[in-house]
């Protein structure tokens, strides 16, 4: 039986989105290289969409999310809308 081939680090994934979106704060976590979990923050997601801003990430990670990367769920946030209120 053939082992199937690692799935990407998440050091690797953070690389990817940062040459996509250089200014982005990323948090990447994953328990077993298939299932990410992702905080992205940047000033260049201001006035998209949330499916705008996800299509950025997509786009980013070449399409490994669905093969190499079978779940990911993102948080894609500006920096304003990564700060908690003030009380």
């Amino acid at each position: 039986m053939i082992n199937p081939q690692p799935g990407p680090t998440p050091e690797a994934l953070r690389g990817a989105i940062l040459k996509e979106i250089p200014d982005a704060e990323v948090e990447i976590e994953s328990s077993d290289g298939r299932h990410f979990s992702a905080r992205i923050v940047s000033g260049s997601f201001a006035g998209l969409t949330a499916v705008e801003r996800h299509r950025r990430v997509y786009r980013a990670l070449g399409g490994q999310v669905g093969g190499a990367i079978h779940a990911l769920s993102l948080e894609t946030l500006t920096p304003a809308e990564s700060r908690p209120p003030r009380s």
